[in-house]
């Protein structure tokens, strides 16, 4: 997505204002990116730590080559998992008649969903950082006049 336009533009008849949701959507969407790759830089990191505990893996760099994690520009999404199918990576995870389902993935994720939330709140809180006027929003601004909503 390219760089939006100008908000504002000046000519000899005076200033003119347009509409600024292009250029919130490119943050909404380069914000959002970016918090995707470092959630996945922390979850490969924590998975890497994992997986070096399975025997003969401690000093083995295929752990680095194997796993990997792809930010979909289009889809919007995080996809992590490993490049090729070997006893420590597809196979380890779901199991399969030679290998015992390890789940190592799976369980990297689920204990690390405090901070990967923590990750993500620090990105999306870099939107008020361009509006000021969003930063003071909090729940007890919207409630209906009469009182508690019903």
């Amino acid at each position: 997505m390219a760089l939006p336009k100008s908000v504002t533009k000046i000519n000899k008849d005076g200033v003119t204002f347009v509409s600024n949701v292009d250029a919130v959507n490119y943050t909404l969407n380069e914000l959002t990116r970016a918090a995707l790759r470092d959630s996945a830089k922390l979850i490969r990191k924590r998975l890497i730590e994992a997986l070096k505990q399975l025997p003969g893996m401690r000093r083995s760099r295929r752990l680095y080559r194997s796993t990997q994690y792809w930010v979909r520009r289009r889809e919007t999404d995080l996809q992590i998992g490993f490049k090729h199918d070997s006893w420590y990576g597809a196979k380890s995870e779901l199991g399969t008649s030679g290998q015992p389902a390890r789940g190592i993935l799976r369980d990297t994720v689920y204990n690390n969903i405090g901070e990967i939330r923590d990750i993500q709140a620090q990105y999306l809180s870099g939107l008020s950082d361009q509006n000021p006027s969003l930063a003071g929003t909090s729940e007890d601004e919207y409630k209906s006049p009469d009182g508690e909503e019903k």
